[in-house]
Formats: structure tokens, sequence, C-alpha cells
């Protein structure tokens, strides 16, 4: 039986924050983790660059059933801090759009940055370690793994949730809570691309690898203004996912395929300046002209010149590319989205240690727990946010 003061099960974002935190402040830390490596989900994330953070980072940025749980840890550890951490360390890195940085060489050299800071911290990184089980005692707990057994004080859940199963994800997370009888909120993919219908995946057959700017809505009214993507399998992109996190089996979602156009308004000047002009050319200046084929052979877009459009025709055309309806078959599942929606309910959990409400010394930290960031590096924040905010009390 091996002693230590903390025990984190998981060597993600989440847990390693949490485990150089909790050792500077003289605490014996032991991070067990069944991977080969640790971090592996921010060595693949962001194309390899790891998109770590958002400066934007907010709680109105995160779907949680309490929205406000998240306000306390955000607010205490913000995007500016994680910048500072990393940039004592010489990280190399850059902005993108909305807000979001990236490393500029390599995910590994932030997770080299976590596990300097876990080894200046005496934190000690057990990989290639399943917990086979776990028991409550007067004094802590006592972890079960198939290497050896563990006893602690304080026990921190980091053990993400079941996105990217060939990297190891595991229910472990839920399976504690439940044994501990607090509630998990139900589970779902998201941040993840949309599978279509058969019917509708020959009739975009030839669009794969076409991106365009769209405005995306949910049948709830959440919309999202950024770029979808057309794939061999259905629609992705950043639009795209950022949505899925709120659609529901059998629902449609809306497409305003040009958001920064008022169709009516352009095909007005069209008729003063380009009369003779073909409507499928001119649609081609402003759509791809690989899916304007595709209008043009099911029938919204008429081969006509400008001059020659009805108001009818032209009232159906702007109706359809403002409001282009579809209707999902479904997600490609935990194999690709990016988060997990749901987790253990942050109802009972306290919102500035993380600990359990019900059981004394028992943490959830991370994508474990029912919150769900946007995409962007928002779901990183959380991590760092609730790694510290656990890491600080353990």
């Amino acid at each position: 039986m091996i002693k230590t003061d903390v025990v984190i099960i998981g060597a993600g974002a989440a847990g390693l924050m949490c485990a150089s935190n909790a050792g500077y402040r003289g605490r014996s830390v032991t991070v067990l983790d069944m991977g080969k490596k640790p971090a592996r989900k921010i060595l693949i994330s962001g194309g390899g660059r790891c998109n770590f953070t958002n400066e934007n980072a907010a709680p109105e940025h995160y779907i949680c059933n309490n929205p406000h749980f998240i306000k306390s840890s955000l607010s205490r550890y913000k995007a500016e801090d994680f910048i500072e951490l990393v940039e004592r360390h010489g990280l190399e890195y850059h902005h993108k759009t909305l807000g979001q940085l990236f490393c500029d060489n390599s995910a590994q050299d932030l997770v080299d940055i976590l596990l300097t800071e876990c080894e200046w911290a005496g934190v000690t990184v057990q990989l290639r370690t399943e917990v086979l089980a776990i028991e409550k005692t007067p004094s802590g707990f006592v972890v079960k793994t198939t290497n050896e057994s563990y006893e602690c004080e304080s026990l921190v859940v980091a053990s993400g949730g079941l996105t990217m199963p060939k990297l190891g994800a595991s229910p472990i997370g839920y399976k504690i809570a439940q044994q501990f009888d607090l509630n998990v909120i139900p589970t779902c993919p998201a941040l993840v691309p949309f599978t279509l219908h058969e019917h509708d995946k020959q009739r975009f057959d030839g669009l794969s690898g076409i991106s365009l700017l769209a405005e995306v809505s949910s049948e709830s009214g959440v919309m999202f203004k950024e770029n979808i993507l057309f794939t061999h399998r259905g629609l992705s992109g950043p639009a795209v996912l950022q949505i899925s996190s709120f659609w529901q089996a059998g629902q449609a979602i809306t497409i305003n395929l040009l958001p920064e156009y008022n169709l009516k308004e352009t095909i007005g000047m069209w008729r003063e300046h380009s009369a003779q002009k073909s409507l499928k050319n001119q649609m081609s200046t402003l759509l791809p002209k690989r899916f304007v084929e595709v209008l043009v052979e099911e029938g919204h877009i008429v081969e006509k010149s400008i001059n020659q459009l009805t108001h009818s025709e032209i009232d159906t055309l702007c109706h359809y590319i403002h409001q282009w309806q579809i209707k999902p078959n479904g997600t490609e599942g935990y194999r690709t989205a990016e988060v997990t929606l749901g987790g253990v309910d942050t109802d009972e959990l306290s919102s500035k240690t993380f600990e359990s409400k019900q059981v004394p010394g028992l943490y959830f930290i991370g994508e474990v727990i029912d919150v769900t960031g946007f995409l962007g590096g928002y779901n990183f924040q959380f991590c760092w946010a609730s790694g510290v905010a656990s890491g600080q009390v353990v």
C-alpha cells in the first residue's frame, strides 16, 4: 500500500494542472493514468498545435445545467493567468480568430510545460495504470489499480469524457460518481460533425471538401456564424460543430448560406447592372461553383438571365439560400467528437473547490463534469481553471 496525500485519476489537462498546484502546496500527489503517454488529447488537439485557451472565456460560452456554477472558477483563473504560465516557460504561440490561442510549433511543447510544473512540484505521474476499485475509509480513500494500491486523503477524478475512444477514453469517472450516489447528467457527443441521410449524401456527393461561411441555427434559436464544411459523410466545420452541442436527434438545422448578403437586394443590383447575365453565373460569384451546380440540378437556381426572373422565383430562391433547412441523420459520435456533453451533475459539487457536497475529499474536475465549452479553446480553459481551483484545496 502506497500512502500519498492526493490521488488524481487522469493525466490530462485538468489532472496535471491540479497536480502541480497541489504539489506546490507541499502535498504529496500521485497521478494515475491508463495510457502510455500523458495528455494524449492535448497532443492531437488543434491539428497537433493545441488551441489551449480563449481570451474571451466567460460563462456565456459554456453549456451547463447550472449556468452559475462556472462563474467562480473562471473568474479566479482566467485566460491571461494561463498565458502568463506558458510565457514563463517560453512557449511560442499565436492568436487566431475569435480569441483563440495556438502553440506555434507543437502541442508537445505545452505538455512538456505541464509535466515540468509537475516535476518541480514533486508530483508522481504513474502511467499504464488502470483503476480497478475505490473504497471509502475513515481517513480518505483506497484506490486499487493494476499495479499498486494507494491510500489517500483526497481523491480527484479528472478522467475526462467519452470522446476519442482510441485514446483510451473511459466511463470510469461517471462510475465513481455513481458509486458514491452522485447524479450524472446523461452524456452524448458534442462539438461533433453531422452525418446525413442517404438521399442527402447522394445529393451532395460531389461537394466533399467545399467550405463556406454560413450562419447555422438550431431549433432552439442558438446561432453560430462560422464556416461549414461538406464531407463525404455529411457536414462539419466550426459552425456545425458548435451547433451540434444544441442539436437533438430528429431536429432540423437552418443554414443561412449567404450571411453577409441580402440576396434580394443583391439581385436588385444585378437587375440594374448585369441584367443580361445568367443567374447561375452571378450566384457563382457568391457561392462555390460546385454547390451552385447542385442547386441548378435541383431547380433551386433557375437557368435564366437576371432580367427574366419573376418575383416569385426571386422570393423562392432567397428563402432557400437564407433559410436552407436540413435534418441530420445523426452525428459521427464519440469517435470524432471534441468533447462530451453532460457528466457529473454540478449541483453535486462546490463551485469554488469542485469537492463533492456528499463525500468529503472527493473531487471532480474537467470534462468529466457537466460543463461543455464552445469550440475554440474554451474547454481547455475550464480544465485549467477547475484544476487550479481544486489543486489549491486538496
